[in-house]
């Protein structure tokens, strides 16, 4: 994620914390210190610090459940909402997904359960209204928190950890696009409510979790509709290939130009053997213009070990591997292993989305209308 700061590596992912996190916990600070001077500043960032430390075990609840069945989670970034853990994909066995959505609340109700039966935090409903109340004792605090986070999480709506178990429940009776849309219904309602709830109430905060809920329940939605739509799709029927390459010895003033005749965001680097070197994109060719200048070999920017697959390759397997290898670009050979054509985020959804509206030669998506609980 972008605008974000790696502090460390821990479990095979890296831990991340995003630059508005930083702001928030400056924010809280100086607010602390003008009602009760440093000591209060260090009690509450201490507090909101511990806060997130639990998020972070939530995280990791779910990215060492999904190590179990061979998911890697490259990192987890903390933001002012909370953590997010990205998963190189959700397992599809709905009682695989299950395991995974319910490992970060187990590790929240472990931490409670430490908190109040052996470190003997006091806890009961009423401490939610005294979070802020340094009266109220730091571990008592904490272990609302958790328990916050566990009913939080519960919760059966898109992107909640429930909504996950809810899309494993349907997907029992139903096909897993049905399931999730379902499932992101859900969260859109819940999102609503929020929304409701915070401008009723003049609470921004509400208003930004309602914001976040809704278009992360869409965009779930939205990714296993394109996954379900790939299985049938090749390689082959979405790839560019009319496009202009750069030679290995071109320097960034080559690009520059090739940029300006073209409308091509990204330059594969081809070398007279006829195999891809890299990806030149748009971004880095203008930064590394500032940064640099014209003469800079485009070797030294492009993008190096761009994946591969094969034309004939599915559509869900080009996705799969793009998704596990963190890139925005994926190389299409021949039988030869010869470079032949590149497939980006962008055209494939553009073809998608013109094959749902009947824009491709090839039978158009069915429309599924199973009914289902929402």
């Amino acid at each position: 994620m972008s605008w974000s700061l790696t502090l460390g590596r821990l479990f095979g992912s890296e831990i991340r914390i995003h630059i508005t996190f930083l702001m928030l916990l400056a924010w809280i600070g100086v607010a602390a210190y003008q009602r009760g001077g440093a000591a209060a500043a260090i009690a509450s960032l201490a507090f909101i610090i511990a806060i997130f430390a639990c998020v972070v075990a939530h995280e990791f609840g779910h990215a060492l459940a999904a190590r179990r069945y061979g998911i890697k989670t490259p990192d987890i970034t903390l933001l002012p909402i909370g953590g997010i853990a990205r998963l190189e994909r959700m397992p599809e066995r709905p009682r695989e997904e299950i395991v995974v959505a319910l490992a970060g609340p187990a590790v929240n109700v472990v931490i409670a359960a430490v908190l109040i039966v052996f470190l003997g935090a006091n806890f009961d409903p009423e401490s939610l209204a005294a979070l802020e109340s340094p009266n109220a004792g730091f571990l008592a605090r904490i272990a609302t928190i958790n328990v916050f986070l566990v009913l939080f999480n519960l919760i059966p709506a898109f992107p909640m950890d429930g909504g996950r178990v809810l899309r494993a429940m349907l997907a029992l009776k139903f096909d897993r696009p049905t399931a999730t849309r379902y499932a992101a219904r859900a969260g859109q309602f819940l999102a609503f409510g929020f929304g409701f709830w915070g401008l009723s109430t003049g609470n921004v905060f509400l208003v930004f979790i309602a914001v976040f809920v809704y278009v992360a329940a869409a965009s779930e939605s939205y990714q296993v509709g394109v996954d379900d739509a790939a299985r049938s799709v090749s390689a082959r029927e979405v790839m560019i290939t009319k496009f202009e390459s750069l030679g290995p010895t071109a320097s960034l003033a080559d690009a520059a130009e090739a940029l300006i005749r073209t409308t091509q965001h990204e330059f594969p680097v081809v070398d007279g053997g006829g195999k891809l070197r890299g990806v030149l994109t748009q971004k880095a060719l203008i930064a590394a213009l500032a940064r640099s200048g014209r003469e800079t070999p485009v070797m030294d920017v492009m993008i190096k070990d761009v994946p591969l697959v094969r034309e004939h390759a599915a559509l869900s397997f080009a996705l799969k591997t793009m998704r596990e290898r963190g890139a925005g670009v994926i190389g299409v050979i021949d039988p030869a292993g010869r470079f032949i054509a590149y497939i980006t985020q962008e055209n494939i959804a553009e073809y998608l989305m013109l094959a749902k509206a009947g824009g491709v030669d090839r039978p158009k998506p069915a429309t599924r209308t199973e009914a289902g609980p929402f």
